[in-house]
């Protein structure tokens, strides 16, 4: 099998809520997604997405990953799309870093290896491990009285694991995490995110007036290093997420930070396959882990669904099914959670059918 062309697609997506907001006034109604179309000469295709929050959350932008999967492109065209070490060599060869667009390359590839072998992209990477998997969602920055309403009505679908959007005023942000966890009941999962946004002071005021709560913190600060000063000074459980994208920087987060959990999201390591070498690698460190991508839809939920599918369940924190946040479907809406829980689709590779009539015409097209 050959690739004979490759298309990238723009795809806006809406948050379902209103607006989404992080802190250091990082908000935004919609996103845009990048969707890469695998073409070969068996007729078969892959089907891939990578969606960054605006500019400011990773090193990341949409327009830059487009660019990226253009420059890339034409080192692809006549090569295997199933053999992904060849593929992640070639992409390394054009571009250093850039894993917001080799992800979506990567997930459409993998897509394709499980059309080809007639098995869904779970089975190629692990097996089942689990039928069905808890989802989380998360809760932005808003008042205390707003973000415990926003909880109290996703509660009602189902949904028992919340990841709080805090990050600004120490005070303020534990203010907001009180409030939802008086909204909850004891068996619920709450996580308190900063994205990086305090900085050391802040977050060492924070971990202390949120000290006795039954809660998680993730990435209080930007730097592993500082996460590791502000842990030594905290009773609650550390999650890291976005300082951590290779081996090295995991190992850090275990020992030098003292995390029990870490955030895995697709586009920060480069896809299904960078994503299952950090699952495993968590999972040989004892450490448990959220299986997610910065945004998305349907076919990210898809991706995220077949790596969460197979990690352990023992290992496994929760996952996220971003075509439940998004108001746009390209797929069907599909997968489909239920009551606050995900499954992978059975069908060859991501499972799910895309339908291109829902997207415009496609923003470019690299082949021979």
């Amino acid at each position: 099998m050959k690739i004979t062309a490759i298309e990238v697609y723009g795809h806006q997506l809406t948050y379902a809520h209103g607006e989404y907001v992080m802190s250091g006034g990082r908000a935004a109604q919609r996103q845009h997604s990048t969707l890469v179309r695998i073409l070969t000469d068996e007729g078969v295709e892959g089907w891939g997405e990578s969606c960054t929050l605006g500019g400011t959350y990773l090193p990341a932008f949409a327009e830059g990953t487009r660019e990226a999967v253009r420059v890339m492109a034409p080192s692809l065209i006549g090569e295997d799309p199933t053999n992904l070490v060849a593929i992640h060599q070639l992409m390394d060869r054009s571009l250093l870093g850039q894993n917001s667009a080799k992800s979506a390359i990567d997930i459409a590839c993998w897509d394709l290896l499980g059309k080809v072998a007639g098995l869904p992209i779970a089975r190629l990477i692990g097996g089942i491990a689990q039928p069905d998997f808890p989802l989380y969602e998360a809760v932005p920055l808003a008042s205390p009285a707003d973000m415990a309403a926003f909880v109290r009505m996703r509660s009602e679908a189902g949904i028992s694991r919340f990841q709080l959007k805090v990050g600004n005023d120490p005070y303020d942000d534990a203010a907001r995490t009180r409030s939802v966890v008086e909204a909850c009941s004891k068996d619920v999962v709450i996580v308190a995110d900063a994205n990086g946004g305090w900085n050391l002071q802040s977050a060492v005021i924070a971990v202390r007036e949120l000290a006795g709560l039954n809660i998680f913190i993730e990435q209080p600060c930007r730097d592993t290093a500082d996460c590791a000063l502000v842990q030594r000074m905290s009773s609650l459980p550390l999650v890291m997420d976005e300082s951590v994208v290779n081996a090295a920087e995991l190992y850090r987060a275990k020992y030098d930070a003292g995390a029990v959990s870490v955030n895995i999201k697709l586009a920060r390591v480069g896809g299904i396959t960078g994503a299952v070498r950090m699952r495993d690698q968590a999972q040989e460190l004892g450490m448990t882990i959220c299986i997610e991508d910065v945004w998305g839809g349907d076919l990210t939920s898809a991706a995220v669904a077949h790596v969460a599918a197979s990690t352990r369940a023992d290992a496994l924190m929760h996952a996220s099914f971003f075509n439940d946040w998004t108001l746009e479907h390209v797929a069907g809406y599909q997968p489909r959670s239920v009551r606050g829980r995900g499954k992978a689709p059975e069908a060859p590779g991501l499972g799910i059918e895309v339908d291109i009539h829902t997207l415009g015409p496609a923003l470019f097209r690299v082949e021979k």
